[in-house]
């Protein structure tokens, strides 16, 4: 098959994968379809952590009168099929017990207990295997999960909503109205697409956030409050047990079992010391949404990865500025009713 055919069916993969957002981390986004003869006889991808890959239910989905086509078709799949036992047995396994001839790969899986043995796997069979089609692609949309196994890292994405004069909130630190419900709902949808979301202790207690997603259907995010002294009050929403919480805190206190403490030093740099204990927590991506101290340190120390900026139509005569973003490529505008949303890559990420 020809590489137009390759590059419209690995498309079709991407389009599947994307359905996964929210639920499949820790693990990536995938997709697959089966064709013959230029026709999909099968397609899926992962659609909850823990459970069946994109190739299972991609098998799974071809209908019996196609059963018979599976030993004939190629089986396109945005990321290497795995090779290890992990929640679910391997899929480079599956592949080759369903005699599939042809498998088109987009983009190499560098997860250590992957990392090329899925293609190995394949090869050593006899299956044909052709990789990198729309391998850029295939890495953006996965950008959360290789950074953090490349970096070992979580995806840091910083969040803010400024007025057209850039300024965040009042001078009393006390929020504003600045974006319009539509972003209001992207936000949310945004936040249902990441493992964990943070906030300092200013905007714990200014705003006394809920950090959920009830304005768009999705999984709610593990919430971070940075709260040196444990300073927010026991009856705001981050202290409700409804979403698990981790306090980021000097000291250690009483949870009442509704939340857990990371202890660190805030002696030295937090930032780093934070971001390593999530990485050990397998909490592959972090959506800021803290007040501009917290952001500004995130960007001062370049431990940023994207960043998201809502620019509504009010202005303010006094207030707390936004950020200044350094190192930053602008990587798309849009509009959505009367607020620009603009997102921005860090020159270095390698995205």
């Amino acid at each position: 098959m020809d590489h137009t055919f390759n590059e419209f069916f690995m498309r079709r993969c991407l389009e599947l994968a994307a359905m996964g957002a929210g639920h499949a981390a820790p693990n990536p986004m995938v997709g697959a379809v089966l064709v013959h003869q230029q026709r999909i006889i099968g397609e899926g991808y992962h659609q909850q952590y823990g459970e069946a890959h994109a190739e299972v239910n991609c098998i799974n989905s071809v209908a019996p009168e196609d059963q018979s086509l599976i030993a004939k078709a190629t089986m396109y799949v945005s990321l290497e099929p795995c090779a290890h036992h992990g929640k679910t047995p391997p899929c480079a396994d599956l592949i080759v017990a369903n005699h599939i001839p042809h498998v088109v790969i987009g983009c190499q899986d560098t997860f250590s207990e992957v990392s090329g043995k899925g293609i190995e796997k394949l090869r050593k069979a006899g299956i044909e295997v052709t990789t990198g089609v729309l391998e850029e692609e295939c890495r953006y949309l996965n950008r959360r999960f290789f950074n953090f196994h490349e970096k070992k890292k979580p995806y840091v994405i910083l969040k803010w909503a400024q007025t057209r004069n850039a300024l965040m909130a009042a001078d009393d630190g006390k929020p504003v109205r600045i974006s319009n419900t539509y972003t209001d709902r992207l936000v949310h949808r945004w936040r249902s697409e990441e493992m964990s979301i943070l906030v300092g202790t200013g905007t714990a207690i200014h705003d006394n956030p809920k950090l959920n997603t009830r304005l768009w259907p999705g999984k709610d995010p593990v919430r971070l409050v940075i709260d040196k002294a444990l300073k927010v009050p026991h009856e705001y929403h981050v202290w409700d047990g409804s979403v698990p919480t981790i306090f980021i805190s000097g000291r250690t206190g009483d949870t009442e079992g509704r939340s857990e403490i990371m202890q660190l030093d805030f002696y030295d740099d937090l930032l780093p010391q934070l971001l390593e204990q999530l990485y050990h927590k397998n909490i592959t991506s972090v959506l800021v949404e803290g007040g501009p101290h917290v952001l500004e340190q995130f960007i001062e120390m370049d431990l940023w990865d994207e960043c998201r900026i809502i620019t509504g139509t009010g202005t303010l005569k006094g207030g707390k500025a936004a950020p200044v973003l350094t190192n930053a490529l602008l990587a798309g505008s849009s509009t959505l009713g009367t607020d620009r949303v603009d997102i921005y890559h860090r020159h270095a990420s390698g995205m």
